[in-house]
Formats: structure tokens, C-alpha cells, sequence
């Protein structure tokens, strides 16, 4: 759905909302709305913010808010469509409302902020046992009981195999879903998040590797007079950033302790930059002797991988001029910056704020070193 250019609009904006099964809103709702704010973040739960006109003798003043309508864990799902092609840029649940009453007509409003479906994850702690099974096995069994809202798993395989080994060890979740779903991400490199889509009331729920592969989005023009398409864009590149993790591991029928070696990091990120950047600190993961070989061999290429990226970049473009929708989480290529600092790069927050005759976006951009690794950037 980004592949359809924005060009002039019109953009418009489309709310369901209802306790499980969120339906479309009345048309006094949409017409009341004053601005909608959303973050998608890799690795993070997505938010947002959305305010209303709270006319005095309105519908949402008089009936819809003393009912409930706007109450928490009510479900919200955002829609834009530009020139008639839907695009969900958010499915979650309402967690707070705030009302701002003004003695100037107009100036009342109704502010509801919320989370993604993810939220459902986090509300109750429980102790579960799993026997025998891998981590994505285990993230599989946990995701399933989140089917009823449209939660469709998208679980990958761990890149270092852990057969489990039920004689020596049984795994078991204490927390939420959401923790322990993370943690299990954390520790082999990996990343979790839900993508809403395609469809209004669905959602596909990550746990794998970033997305560093594939057909990039249209590039980000900066610099380059008319075909400018990014009002501003600052890069940053942090020497520091870059670690390299250590482990020792102890062979529990010896009881000798090996350095673990330095593993690749390309499985799970992809070179994006032609020049990475030399990891200058050295840090020892604790806690790993005692862990099974494969274990602390995923938690070593986490480690390595998480402080990789020492670029980040960060801008803002208008939708409209732009001509598309810049998606998180994917990939997109920057032209006009220089040899450095142009080619690809991982998208990894946007914030979309929507206006009234205004679709802004603000993002961040990372990668693991300078320099394009193609003198091709898609336009």
C-alpha cells in the first residue's frame, strides 16, 4: 500500500472503535476530530494520541462520552486512505482520556491516548511451563491466545538452533506475555512488534530478525532542488556505540571455560553500509558459564548485533510532497546527502501527525557503517 503515491491527496482518515470488534465511528466523530498523533517504533510498543472537538452540545459531550464510548481498553483502529487505498496506521486500545474545558467556544477538547494490541500482552502475570520446547515454539504457543483480536503470528526460527533438553532443563515464564515474548526476542537477537494490516482488524505480531532485506521504499531526496523531498534530515555517527560482547562458556562434564568465538553478525543485519565501523569497547556478558553452549552462543550474536548500528539519521517530510507513505521497520534509501551518508538505511521510528490539511512524518534511520553498497539508490 506505500506504492501509492500521495501526489495531492486527498488523505482521509477513517476510525473504528468498539470493545472487541471495533466498527466504524458516527460521522460526528471523524468530523470533531483536531489532530491524531502515532509512533511505530522497531522493537517497541506503538502509541498514539488523538483529539477531539468537545462541542458542548455535541454528540460526543452529550451521549457518547458519559456512556463509555471513549472509555480504556476500548478498541481504536486508524485508517488513512490516500486517493481511495486504505492503509491501517494503527490497531490498539485507549488507556487514557483527559478532557480540557475552556470557557472560549471551540477551544474544549477530548484527548484519548492509547497503545497497541501489545497492551493486551502486559495487563496479566502468569507462571507457565514449557517442556521441550524452543524459544519460537514457546513465542507460538503464547501468541495464539491473542487470535480472537486478529493477532496473526509472524515467528521465525532462532538463528542459533537451542534443541531443548528437557532432562537438564525446563523453561518456564514468570511475568506477562509481553515480557517474556521480548525477553525470549532480546536474547537471540531478535526483534518483536505488531504490524497492523492489511486488513482493518488484523495484525501480524514480528518475532524474528529487522527487516534488512528486500525492496526498498522510495527514496528520501534531500538537497536536490525540485526533486527535494525531505524537509530536514540530520545524520549523527557515534564511534562509541559499537560493542564487542564477550562469553565465556564451562563444559559442564570438564569443567573447563572457553572464550566463545566472535560469531557474524550479516544473518541477522545485513551489511547496509559499504564501511562498518570497528567496535572500540569490549564488554563480558555475565550469567553465560552456566548456560547451555547454544544459549550463550545467541545470547553472544544479540549482543553484537543490538550495538551495531553507530549511524542514525532523523527528519521530517510532509506526505504530500513526498509523494508516499514512509512505513517503519523497512527499509528506504536517502539521495542528495553525500558519498557518506547516502544509500540505505533501516527505518526504525516514525511518527506520523495528522492535521486537517496536513499528513507530516517524523523518523529515524540507522546502519552499521558509511557509505552506499550500491551506487544504485532506488528513486
Amino acid at each position: 500500500m506505500s506504492e501509492q503515491p500521495v501526489g495531492q491527496g486527498p488523505v482521509h482518515i477513517t476510525l473504528l472503535m468498539g470493545p472487541k470488534l471495533a466498527r466504524p465511528v458516527p460521522a460526528e466523530v471523524t468530523e470533531a476530530l483536531l489532530s491524531a498523533q502515532i509512533t511505530a517504533t522497531a522493537g517497541e510498543r506503538s502509541g498514539f494520541q488523538i483529539a477531539f472537538d468537545l462541542t458542548k452540545t455535541g454528540i460526543i459531550n452529550q451521549r457518547l462520552l458519559p456512556e463509555g464510548f471513549f472509555d480504556p481498553k476500548t478498541r481504536i483502529i486508524v485508517t488513512v486512505s490516500v486517493r481511495g487505498t486504505p492503509d491501517v496506521l494503527f490497531d490498539g486500545l485507549i488507556v487514557r482520556q483527559e478532557v480540557g474545558a475552556s470557557n472560549q467556544p471551540g477551544h474544549s477538547t477530548l484527548t484519548v491516548t492509547g497503545e497497541d494490541l501489545t497492551l493486551l500482552m502486559d495487563l496479566e502475570e502468569r507462571t507457565a511451563r514449557y517442556p521441550n520446547l524452543p524459544p519460537s515454539e514457546r513465542v507460538l504457543a503464547i501468541l495464539r491466545r491473542y487470535s480472537d483480536y486478529g493477532v496473526r503470528p509472524d515467528v521465525y526460527a532462532e538463528k542459533v538452533a537451542q534443541p531443548p533438553h528437557q532432562d537438564l532443563r525446563v523453561h518456564y515464564q514468570t511475568g506477562t506475555d509481553l515480557q517474556y515474548v521480548t525477553d525470549l526476542a532480546r536474547a537471540n537477537g531478535y526483534t518483536f512488534y505488531l504490524e497492523p494490516g492489511p486488513n482493518p482488524g488484523q495484525s501480524s505480531a514480528r518475532w524474528g530478525p529487522e527487516v534488512r532485506l528486500g525492496i526498498r521504499q522510495h527514496a528520501l531526496n534531500v538537497n536536490m532542488d525540485a526533486n527535494t523531498t525531505v524537509d530536514q534530515l540530520t545524520f549523527a555517527y557515534d564511534g562509541t556505540a559499537r560493542e564487542e560482547p564477550q562469553a565465556r562458556w564451562q563444559d559442564p562434564g570438564t569443567r573447563q571455560s572457553t572464550l566463545l568465538p566472535q560469531p557474524p553478525i550479516s544473518p541477522l543485519r545485513p551489511p547496509l553500509g559499504r564501511r562498518p565501523t570497528p567496535a572500540l569497547k569490549r564488554r563480558t556478558l555475565s550469567g553465560t558459564a552456566k548456560q547451555q553452549r547454544e544459549q550463550a552462543e545467541a545470547e553472544l550474536l544479540a549482543r553484537a548485533a543490538v550495538s551495531a548500528d553507530v549511524v542514525s539519521g532523523s527528519g521530517s517530510l510532509d506526505v504530500n510532497r513526498h509523494g508516499y507513505i514512509l512505513q517503519p521497520r523497512q527499509l528506504v534509501g536517502v539521495r542528495g546527502s553525500g558519498r557518506a551518508y547516502d544509500g540505505d538505511y533501516y527505518v526504525k521510528s516514525v511518527t506520523h501527525n495528522l492535521r486537517p490539511g496536513s499528513f507530516q512524518q517524523n523518523f529515524t534511520l540507522s546502519r552499521e557503517g558509511l557509505e552506499a553498497r550500491s551506487d544504485y539508490v532506488r528513486p
